[in-house]
């Protein structure tokens, strides 16, 4: 009896030792394709030239502003066609890389698509360079507030929309906490819509370059196509 339980024995050690190699093995695929995955690197990206020192777009100086400020003095709404050639020359003079709560942002990038506007950016946490693809739906509603609905945010090629917007809540929530900040400001509201989808009223003021006075318009519209933001602005009485 003792020989047959033995034998019983050794059966079933087997037996757990090969599931816990097959489990292993499950394990070690499981971590190589998440790895795989977080550090894919769309086919889309193509991060900019960065433009180091204090220079400021030429794009957002000589065409951008000069064009809503004359059209602002027509008294009427008009359309600005925002180019993604123009945005992209703007964050590339915005001063990178950008560092927060022990992470820095650098090689960024902007892609205009039909209804969305897509961020893109390389990430490195603890010696680790991920590419974060932020995919924004702005519109304006019926009461004509602007919303600027996060759709996805995808590390590689993960989706992490729903752990990324409680962790970005909690980075804001601990950033506010220690630097008091104006919900007033355009910055603020910003913010605010992108973390809890909370609209506002969307009316910008243009600091004027040319020596006259400054520009306050409303977006009343916005359409995102290939390659470009196009904006109806109304202009507002100082």
């Amino acid at each position: 009896m003792k020989e047959r339980k033995s034998a019983k024995e050794q059966t079933a050690g087997k037996k757990k030792r090969r599931k816990k190699i097959v489990w292993l093995l499950i394990d070690l695929a499981v971590l190589f394709v998440f790895t795989g995955l977080l550090l894919y690197k769309p086919a889309q990206y193509q991060p900019l030239t960065i433009i180091s020192g204090r220079q400021v777009s030429k794009y957002l100086t000589h065409q951008l502003l000069p064009k809503i400020h004359n059209g602002a003095q027509q008294g009427q709404p008009f359309d600005v066609t925002v180019t993604q050639d123009g945005i992209q020359d703007i964050i590339a003079h915005s001063g990178w890389p950008k560092e927060t709560a022990g992470a820095s942002f650098s090689k960024p990038s902007v892609l205009f698509v039909p209804d969305s506007v897509l961020l893109m950016a390389t990430v490195a946490l603890q010696g680790v360079e991920l590419v974060v693809t932020i995919e924004l739906e702005p519109r304006i509603d019926e009461q004509g507030l602007l919303h600027l609905y996060v759709a996805k945010v995808k590390v590689g090629a993960m989706n992490l929309t729903p752990l990324a917007k409680i962790v970005a809540k909690r980075m804001y929530q601990q950033r506010i906490q220690a630097i008091p900040i104006d919900p007033a400001d355009i910055r603020s509201k910003i913010v605010a819509s992108l973390l809890d989808d909370r609209p506002f009223e969307p009316v910008l003021e243009i600091k004027s370059i040319l020596g006259a006075s400054d520009t306050k318009v409303q977006i009343q519209k916005l359409t995102v196509k290939d390659g470009e933001l196009i904006l109806r602005l109304l202009p507002l009485e100082h």
